[in-house]
């Protein structure tokens, strides 16, 4: 499988120390990843909402002469020709979607390393209660992550509101005994979430994060990261890949929870019972 433009600048920018305003940059890149090795650092300055300078020095962060040098690099690993000009033979309602499956080729990659994902469904099954936490634009993936997750885990707490009252919920969750949280995070990026997951950190939960990018805002504030990236060419974000990726977790942590397979079936047993779906 050959890596996309996406995937190939995420490598890019892997064990940099970058300061908020180079992640900034890193993030829009990443977000237009087939246009950048054609952009001018004043182009590039426009899209991420930064100066030209910053734009220069992160260049130079990044191991090179300045943003001439980066742009011939991402030039020569940019897609040949011939793919740009099969891109525009569709519209685009097809390069969406033909997006969103490179979106998931990615997360298809990453995933070939099972450590972390493991390792984050080890966290959520030892966490009783898990919170799972999800605000505006990702309430949907955390809703739907929460109403599995309680077809298997004892207790599943969802946090898909603000307010004021949100960090009174996390106190609640650890008074109980939480041990974890789950954020799914996408943009674009509510405050609340990430004064919501600087609290559940300085409150000792482990933080384990779906988010759209490892530069994201939540980044900071998170023990554990997982990217998968959202599809930006409708007009409203596309996010296949995180809801699989949550999928993934979701069976990660039912892994970790020996009595899973027996919750399930008893849910079955009762929904049989009760006439819940139709055949």
């Amino acid at each position: 499988m050959s890596e996309g433009p996406a995937a190939r600048l995420q490598q890019l920018f892997e064990g940099h120390r970058l300061t908020p305003t180079q992640r900034r940059i890193a993030h829009c890149m990443v977000r237009q990843a087939a246009d950048v090795p054609f952009l001018s650092s004043v182009e590039l300055a426009e899209l991420a909402g930064v100066s030209q300078p910053s734009v220069t020095r992160f260049a130079v962060a990044l191991g090179f002469d300045g943003y001439p040098a980066l742009r011939r690099h991402l030039r020569e690993v940019a897609p040949a020709p011939a793919d740009a000009v099969a891109e525009t033979s569709y519209n685009e309602y097809q390069q969406a979607v033909r997006a969103e499956i490179e979106n998931l080729q990615h997360l298809a990659g990453l995933l070939a390393d099972p450590g972390p994902v493991e390792n984050a469904g080890r966290l959520l099954a030892a966490s009783r209660p898990l919170p799972v936490l999800g605000l505006r634009a990702a309430s949907s993936q955390a809703r739907g992550f929460a109403y599995f997750a309680a077809k298997v885990h004892p207790d599943v707490r969802l946090l898909d509101e603000g307010g004021t009252m949100l960090a009174d919920r996390i106190d609640a969750a650890l008074r109980a005994g939480a041990s974890a949280l789950l954020c799914f995070a996408l943009p674009r990026h509510p405050r609340e979430v990430v004064e919501a997951l600087a609290y559940a950190q300085s409150a000792g939960l482990t933080v384990v994060t779906v988010a759209d990018s490892a530069f994201a805002p939540v980044a900071k504030y998170s023990d554990l990261l997982i990217p998968a990236a959202v599809g930006t060419g409708l007009s409203f974000d596309t996010a296949c890949a995180p809801m699989l990726l949550g999928r993934v977790l979701l069976e990660a942590m039912c892994d970790g929870l020996p009595d899973a397979q027996a919750r399930l079936e008893e849910f079955d047993a009762r929904a049989a019972a009760r006439g819940l779906f139709v055949e």
